[in-house]
Formats: C-alpha cells, sequence, structure tokens
C-alpha cells in the first residue's frame, strides 16, 4: 500500500512540474511560429548570403531562439521578439569577429559593407529599431550610429548605381 501512495505522489508532483513545461513549450512553439520568418530574413542580411542557401544565418538564428527559451520564464514582460533580436545581434557580432579571418566575398551589395555597417543598416531600416536603442545594442554613441547608418546607404546607393551602369552599358 505504501509503495502506491508513493507511486500516486510522484505521479501527482510529475504531473504538476510537466503542466507549466508544456505550456511553456507551447508558449515558445507559437512565438516561433510568428518571429521566426522575420528573424531569420535578420539573420540573412546580416551575414549576407542568399535568402535559399542560408545556414550560416539558420545557425545564428537557432543559437537566439534556444538563448531565449532558455530565458523564456524570466522575461517578465520583456517582447521575446525583441529580448532575440539582441541575442541575434550579440551572436552575429561575434560570429562576424571570428569569421573575418576566413571571409569570403559572396558578391552580394550587403556582402560590401562591414560587419558592423551590415548589423546597423538590418536593425535600423529592416527591422525599425530606433537609433537610441541601436546604439545600446552595438555599444556605440547614437550619432556614430547616425554616421554607420548613411555611411552603410550610400555604399549601397554607389553599388547599386555602379552595377545598374554596368549592366546598361552591356546591354547597349
Amino acid at each position: 500500500m505504501t509503495g502506491q501512495r508513493t507511486l500516486a505522489l510522484y505521479e501527482d508532483v510529475s504531473d504538476r512540474q510537466t503542466a507549466p513545461r508544456r505550456r511553456r513549450a507551447r508558449e515558445f512553439e507559437a512565438f516561433v511560429a510568428g518571429a521566426a520568418p522575420r528573424l531569420l530574413h535578420a539573420a540573412t542580411l546580416l551575414t549576407a548570403e542568399p535568402p535559399t542557401a542560408n545556414p550560416h544565418a539558420q545557425r545564428l538564428l537557432t543559437a537566439a531562439l534556444a538563448r531565449t527559451y532558455a530565458e523564456w520564464d524570466r522575461l517578465r514582460g520583456e517582447d521575446p521578439y525583441d529580448r532575440t533580436r539582441q541575442e541575434l545581434a550579440a551572436r552575429f557580432t561575434r560570429f562576424a569577429r571570428a569569421a573575418r579571418r576566413h571571409a569570403r566575398p559572396r558578391g552580394g551589395l550587403l556582402d560590401r559593407l562591414t560587419p558592423q555597417e551590415r548589423l546597423i543598416l538590418v536593425l535600423r531600416l529592416c527591422e525599425g529599431v530606433a537609433e537610441e536603442q541601436t546604439a545600446a545594442l552595438v555599444g556605440l554613441p547614437e550619432d556614430r550610429v547616425r554616421a554607420i547608418c548613411a555611411r552603410a546607404v550610400a555604399a549601397l546607393r554607389d553599388a547599386a548605381g555602379a552595377a545598374h551602369a554596368c549592366g546598361a552599358r552591356a546591354v547597349s
């Protein structure tokens, strides 16, 4: 009889512990289902990979989402999208430093920018993050973020204009 009571008590405690885990998993799955496409797009832009073949971006996003899941219960009112984007930016910065030694240009427009320029451009223009928040994320003053963003946009315009001019000459 004692063994059956112990087993019943264990099952009851186990059920009470499992229910919050299942709820947490469902909440996180719903978050990922809604946010992952947009976050993957941002990660793809950061890594300057083609959208169809983006293994670095996928690994970057998976790591950022894993960190968000680990902190899910501690978010307490913090937006999980913002938290994941912060983690994505931090991981990209570390990734870019390590990858700089082994970098091979892929030839895309964003690949012409430095990792810092890409990060600021993606946060400001693609993700719509305010200047002051971007500055806090990358650890720079707001005026420096503004200057880097302007320089990156100008570089992209110049590169796009040059590519367009070359294409027009080749057609004529």
